[in-house]
């Protein structure tokens, strides 16, 4: 019996979205379910077909087609975590040790001392942006919440423009820039450079967060937000924290060197690879492809943070509990993350990818709103930004081919990456966090927060789109 894969597809979707929402089911559990259930759906001959068309050799497609659906599972899940496990662990380490050593802390304020009180709203942006890359959105929001609120008792004005300028920056670098979970597995779902990842989802991302930030100016403006009391955050907490005293704090480039250090090491070896030559430029390239492979890069990077935490931490006691608060909270993550590996691939089996491309004719541009779209309704339906990336990626991931696609496909990734900003409403967690934790109504939440990351997906797609049709080769 033959099943139409997009049929197929859209079962595995409805599994996830439904065991999230009515059996508030984790998420890893949901996907490794939908993966099992698309896995023993699929007959054995369009899985062998499929595998055939993705180039794969006809005695491995004729074998994989024989394995039973667990193993299948089984496989696409190691390979995710394989390729992403080691990197959300350290990352989840050197954004611990920033938050606790306070090197975190030192970033922001360096950043509001550089630009003055007057344009705060440019440093939470940035100092958002800038931390979300190896630490998580919640645990951004919740280090400069305090900050904003801080600045708001003082200031009396422009409250709800600090809090939408914070999650604006932060929200934004969660789904465009590696090594945060999203976007790290879209990149190696599609085969996408590490380095290009990053480079170009900040790249991306700055056009997307100037949008957002415009956005958060206009409904300031027309609707200003309170500065109010909240149980999650007392006001009168905040001055402790607030005025800390900043010699207890790391030097700002030793703060920094930890997020840039693999920024410039992978995506400098992206820019360089193959451009230097003769024996010293060779040496130079060896040199540069070690420590600027994503693996290595987030060691050295892991090792710094380690070091600031020993200097600017709480004795070792303390220290080895943030190793372990940080490992523990990084192990769900590659569940997650290498269930939705598992949900991909099984997809990816059923030959969706050859029905779409039968659907689009011609991929072109046309595939980018599909994606941006696709992605967008997933995380509508089921509220987590990071299952949407993974879950869409599953199903165009087929399309990914430069040949396929007529541009390189870090653009795919990132229409896939801003189509998870749409909309964030009342199913998905970090909606709470900013609502609960920043003090504005459930109303106000919708309008300032989740207009504005509709805002930047949108402005984000557009220029993706513009970018891919004007640097299609990326070279």
């Amino acid at each position: 019996m033959t099943i139409d894969p997009l049929l197929l597809a859209l079962v595995g979707v409805l599994i996830v979205v439904t065991a999230i929402l009515w059996l508030r089911l984790e998420a890893f559990l949901a996907l490794i379910a939908a993966a099992l259930c698309v896995g023993l759906l699929t007959p054995p001959e369009a899985i062998e077909r499929a595998a055939l068309a993705r180039n794969v050799p006809a005695d491995e497609a004729s074998s994989l087609a024989r394995q039973p659906a667990g193993e299948r599972v089984a496989r696409a899940f190691g390979s995710t975590a394989a390729s992403t496990g080691i990197l959300i662990g350290l990352a989840a380490v050197i954004g611990r040790a920033l938050l606790d050593s306070g090197g975190a802390d030192r970033i922001v304020r360096s950043l509001m001392a550089l630009v003055g009180h007057a344009r705060a709203p440019l440093a939470f942006s940035a100092s958002g942006f800038l931390l979300a890359i190896p630490v998580f959105f919640d645990t951004v929001f919740y280090l400069m919440i305090p900050i904003g609120k801080a600045l708001a008792l003082r200031t009396r004005e422009r409250y709800g423009l600090y809090v939408m300028t914070i999650a604006g920056g932060a929200t934004i670098a969660h789904s465009l820039v590696p090594p945060t979970p999203g976007p790290l597995f879209v990149a190696s779902a599609l085969d996408v450079d590490v380095g290009q990842m990053m480079v170009v989802g900040m790249a991306l991302g700055l056009v997307a967060t100037v949008a957002g930030g415009s956005y958060a100016y206009l409904v300031d403006r027309h609707w200003p937000v309170p500065l109010r009391d909240s149980s999650e955050m007392p006001l009168d907490s905040l001055k402790t924290l607030a005025n800390r005293d900043i010699a207890e704090l790391p030097s700002l480039w030793a703060s920094l060197l930890p997020i840039a250090l693999p920024i410039v090491l992978i995506g400098g070896t992206t820019l360089v690879d193959g451009e230097t030559g003769g024996p010293l430029g060779g040496l130079l390239e060896r040199v540069l492809r070690e420590v600027g492979d994503k693996h290595v890069a987030l060691a050295l990077a892991t090792v710094i943070a380690l070091i600031l935490l020993a200097r600017h931490g709480k004795g070792r006691a303390e220290s080895a509990r943030t190793l372990q608060t940080a490992l523990a909270g990084a192990g769900s993550i590659v569940l997650v993350t290498s269930a939705g590996g598992a949900f991909g691939g099984i997809l990816q089996q059923t030959g969706v990818g050859e029905a779409l491309r039968s659907l689009t004719a011609t991929a072109e541009i046309g595939i980018l709103p599909f994606a941006f779209l696709l992605t967008a309704l997933l995380r509508t339906a089921q509220g987590s930004a990071t299952v949407a990336q993974i879950s869409a990626v599953g199903i165009v991931g087929a399309l990914a081919s430069p040949g396929a696609l007529g541009f390189h496909p870090v653009y795919l990734a990132a229409a896939i990456g801003f189509g998870s900003k749409p909309f964030s409403w009342m199913n998905d967690s970090g909606f709470w966090v900013v609502s609960r934790m920043s003090g504005m109504t459930t109303t106000e939440t919708l309008r300032n927060f989740s207009g504005q990351l509709a805002v930047m997906g949108v402005a984000g797609l557009i220029a993706t789109m513009i970018a891919a049709a004007l640097f299609p080769a990326l070279s």
